[in-house]
């Protein structure tokens, strides 16, 4: 008897050796068999370590009955075949998820007289339609924010107190750079760059608390790197805002002057963080992107109080240049508006097809007088003098078409060989001067004044953030 047991043990170890050599590739097989296979929400199952006894003296086939008839009081699995011999359970079938697969294995592995499992079950999707996980899920989230209810309490208190002190600190940096700094909107934007510091202190404190100084730390890279795509994207805009910093800073105008930028003159109505608003001597307002205002030329006819006029005469080449000189000089310097410094120049500039052009400069009061008011009443006052002066002033010369040719008409003999002499119109000081109203010199006054109607209407974007208010 003793022989017979010991011969079936030895039996039995060999068997389970290579059972032992072989579950490997039953393992990578049971895995290849469930890949492409996705895992369902399951129920918690819960297993004992509690022995399962059969009988005492257990057989292959009461193992087998006692596995498959459990296996199959569970509804989990289908096609379950249990299969023993000498002890060594096999499995075959389909489970229909991971976990009952593991728990069937365990079952086996947990009978009396098993002493090996070769777990063959495969995995089949079952379709599920289920709310539970979503409900699951809506539960935990709901669980996470009680228990982060107080954090997001002292959130709120904190953030409050630090966006409250970051107000004060702006408060007091602008009153402190308001004599340093003369443009409103650059004393603004210091007092924001002072006070930015103390907000970011309150929220460092707040995500510190909640344990998330690493979110704080990933939040700033990030912002760094949507900063520049967001540089890229608005570029135009930043452009037109940094350069609305550094005009503020130079200031190469005012409100009021009247400038030429890029090709435009008008009255200077206001500045914003995008363009320069100017008034046309029309009454229209030209919006002009800071960008293109402070790459442009700027021509500030207001910076300084006197300008410079000019305009062109012709005159006669029978007319003796000094006494025209002399007679537009004294016109000149009989005028009120004409200032004496710098002195006003008359000079001789071409010598035209049937006149010489003289040149007239004159230096006026701009701020107070319109130069073309004046310039008419020069033109005028001139012209006057020296027709009463007897100068001529011919027009250009013109060619004339004869389509039927010109007619001969045979002259009288001279009496005298000799060619007359051209001699010069003789300047006649007796004659009357010209009448001028005296009223259409009176009004000079700069046109500009005109334009305060258009000064006063609001621009779009204007309304607080005139940046050229001081």
């Amino acid at each position: 008897m003793e022989n017979i047991m010991g011969k079936s043990f030895i039996r039995r170890l060999a068997l389970v050796v290579t059972l032992a050599a072989s579950l490997p590739a039953a393992s990578v097989l049971a895995q290849t068999s469930s890949d492409g296979i996705a895992n369902e929400p399951e129920a918690e199952v819960i297993d004992t370590d509690q022995t399962i006894s059969v009988t005492e003296s257990v057989r292959d086939d009461q193992i087998a009955t006692r596995i498959q008839g459990i296996l199959k009081a569970t509804g989990w699995y289908e096609d379950v075949q249990v299969d023993v011999q000498d002890g060594i359970v096999f499995l075959d079938g389909t489970a229909t998820s991971s976990k009952r697969q593991d728990w069937a294995r365990d079952l086996a592995a947990k009978t009396d007289g098993v002493v090996a499992v070769v777990n063959r079950l495969t995995l089949v999707q079952e379709a599920d339609f289920s709310i539970d996980p979503a409900v699951s899920e809506l539960r935990s989230l709901w669980d996470k924010t009680v228990s982060a209810a107080p954090l997001i309490l002292l959130a709120f208190l904190i953030l409050p107190l630090a966006l409250f002190l970051s107000s004060g600190v702006a408060r007091v940096a602008r009153w402190a750079l308001k004599d340093r700094l003369g443009s409103p909107f650059l004393r603004d934007v210091t007092a924001r760059f002072i006070a930015l510091p103390v907000f970011l202190v309150g929220l460092y404190i707040v995500l510190q608390i909640a344990g998330l100084t690493q979110l704080a730390i990933s939040v700033l890279g990030g912002a760094g790197v949507i900063g520049i795509v967001i540089g890229f994207a608005f570029r135009d805009i930043a452009e037109n805002f940094l350069a609305s910093l550094l005009l503020s800073v130079r200031q190469p105008f005012r409100r009021g002057d009247f400038v030429d930028i890029a090709g435009h003159q008008g009255v200077v109505h206001s500045m914003n963080t995008r363009s320069t608003v100017l008034v046309s001597p029309e009454g229209n307002h030209i919006q002009i992107p800071n960008a293109a205002v402070f790459k442009a030329t700027i021509e500030n006819y207001t910076a300084s109080p006197n300008r410079r006029g000019s305009f062109d005469v012709g005159i006669g080449y029978d007319a003796s240049i000094t006494d025209v000189q002399a007679i537009i000089m004294g016109e000149l310097a009989e005028h009120d508006a004409i200032l004496s410094d710098p002195e006003p120049m008359v000079l001789a500039d071409t010598l035209g097809a049937s006149t010489v052009i003289i040149k007239i400069y004159y230096w006026f009061d701009g701020a107070a007088i319109s130069p073309l008011k004046l310039k008419s009443v020069l033109i005028r006052r001139v012209m006057a003098a020296l027709t009463d002066a007897g100068i001529s002033m011919p027009d250009e010369a013109r060619e004339i078409i004869f389509p039927e040719g010109v007619p001969l008409v045979e002259a009288p003999a001279p009496s005298d060989t000799t060619a007359p002499t051209r001699t010069p119109a003789p300047v006649r000081k007796d004659t009357p001067k010209t009448k001028i109203a005296p009223a259409m010199d009176e009004d000079l006054s700069n046109e500009v004044d005109n334009l305060e109607p258009q000064m006063q209407v609001q621009v779009e974007g204007d309304k607080d953030s005139n940046l050229l208010d001081s």
